[in-house]
């Protein structure tokens, strides 16, 4: 028997969306390549050679959010830009180059496809250490605003959600052959369950003849309870179903409500496509995982809370496409809801097709495809390229980045070198697209 080829898959738990990214492409290799392919998936965060600020970035990422979603803001924002963005790049070159090739060494992929933004420079630092080059392929999960850091060049095959996005990561320097239009990756058994509402309802005991809207969310999605309680005494034929994300106080303060309409409460769903073929329309964040999920099972989205930055881009992308509404006040939930349900719930079934048409619920296997075309390519040899030094700035540079990095702990001398590289390339790119902008189409300067 020919021996299994290995795709790696790289994600974090920076929020659920990553993840839930990671664990639908696995799903899908294994359902169509599964007797070729194996697809580990893998967090380089948590390696015990990634150092501790980066480690505790998860935790901290759900904390800032959360506590502080106008410095999240300022950070996002400030950071989105292509020269700090080759900075920080060169840092985490340096920060994940050992988790980074301890991967490689360990597990020895074929291809590797990554759900999150972080690793790519990491990736590329240790395939010029190493002279080789392994495919690599890179999964978008935010569907408008997508952050500058996600636009490495070295990437062999960047996944889109969009157009937006597609066009998007074409300016940011991306050759267009490399960029597929996928949609993000959801649960492959979300193109497989029977859209029959009245057979899931019966097997999952909800009640036939109301409107039921599906409620997702957590503590960390400050307007769900406000705006669960307003649709509780809202008096019509509705009724709920809510998942609280494995968030324990959620479940238990929603336990002890006192409601008027029945109510499903469910502490943690392993599988949501029941649940959401079931529903008629969906109350969440504009995650950019759950807003996919929704459109693929062609759920009218009451979307309740935005982070400032990528998700806000969602919720745009959203509401002008039809497919639902964001809304920041009970009060303004409450006549959303209103108007879905007026006249035979006509606007509602007009949102429906809107957001059915957004959907890519084949969007896994779309990528299991691409990335079974990328391991059958396999990693290749790739010389290093020949580098040219610009001695003062590297010299000065190396002296403040030694420095600040000892003090880190981060400090290794060969990375840094790979940093300086990096971080060289890029600012002599930008500086030649800034003088390019500069000249008109007959070469005279503006």
């Amino acid at each position: 028997m020919a021996q299994k080829k290995k795709l790696v898959i790289l994600t974090a738990d920076a929020g659920f969306g990553h993840r839930i990214a990671a664990n639908a492409v696995q799903a899908a290799v294994k359902e169509k390549y599964g007797d070729q392919l194996d697809a580990p998936i893998i967090n380089l965060l948590d390696s015990p050679q990634t150092p501790k600020i980066l480690r505790d970035s998860q935790n901290d990422y759900d904390k800032l959010v959360r506590r502080a979603p106008e410095l999240y803001q300022i950070g996002y924002e400030a950071s989105d830009d292509s020269i700090t963005t080759a900075i920080g790049e060169g840092a985490l070159s340096v920060a994940l180059f050992n988790a980074t090739a301890q991967m490689i060494e360990t597990h020895q992929p074929d291809a590797i496809l990554s759900t999150y933004p972080l690793y790519s420079a990491a990736l590329h630092s240790v395939f010029e250490s190493k002279g080789i080059r392994i495919p690599t392929l890179l999964v978008i999960t935010d569907l408008v605003t997508v952050h500058q850091i996600w636009y490495n060049r070295h990437i062999d095959t960047c996944l889109v959600p969009t157009e937006q996005v597609a066009a998007q990561a074409e300016k940011a320097g991306i050759p267009r052959s490399r960029i597929h239009l996928t949609g993000i990756p959801v649960n492959p058994q979300l193109s497989q369950i029977p859209d029959n509402r009245t057979i899931l309802r019966k097997a999952l005991g909800w009640k036939m003849n109301r409107t039921t809207f599906l409620a997702v969310g957590s503590k960390r999605v400050k307007q769900l309870l406000p705006v669960l309680n307003v649709i509780n005494h809202y008096g019509g034929r509705l009724q709920l179903a809510v998942v609280c994300g494995r968030d324990e106080a959620l479940y238990q303060e929603l336990q002890q409500m006192e409601w008027h309409i029945p109510v499903f409460l469910y502490q943690f769903v392993e599988n949501m496509a029941p649940l959401l073929h079931a529903a008629d329309a969906i109350i969440c964040k504009a995650g950019g995982l759950i807003t996919t999920e929704a459109l693929a099972c062609g759920l009218p989205m009451l979307i309740v809370e935005a982070i400032p930055g990528q998700e806000e881009g969602n919720a745009r992308y959203v509401t002008e496409n039809g497919a639902g509404a964001f809304v920041q006040t009970p009060l303004a939930a409450l006549e959303v809801v209103h108007h879905w349900l007026m006249k035979n719930r006509k606007r509602l079934k007009r949102i429906r097709e809107k957001a059915t048409a957004l959907g890519h619920a084949e969007a896994a296997y779309t990528i299991a495809d691409l990335c079974w075309q990328a391991v059958c390519e396999g990693p290749r040899t790739a010389p290093t390229a020949a580098r040219q030094a610009m001695e003062k700035v590297r010299s000065n540079v190396q002296q403040l980045g030694g420095d600040i990095l000892s003090d880190l702990g981060l400090w290794d001398h060969e990375q840094f070198q790979l940093f300086l590289d990096d971080l060289e390339a890029t600012l002599k790119e930008q500086l030649l697209h800034h003088k390019s902008s500069k000249t008109n189409p007959k070469g005279e300067t503006k």
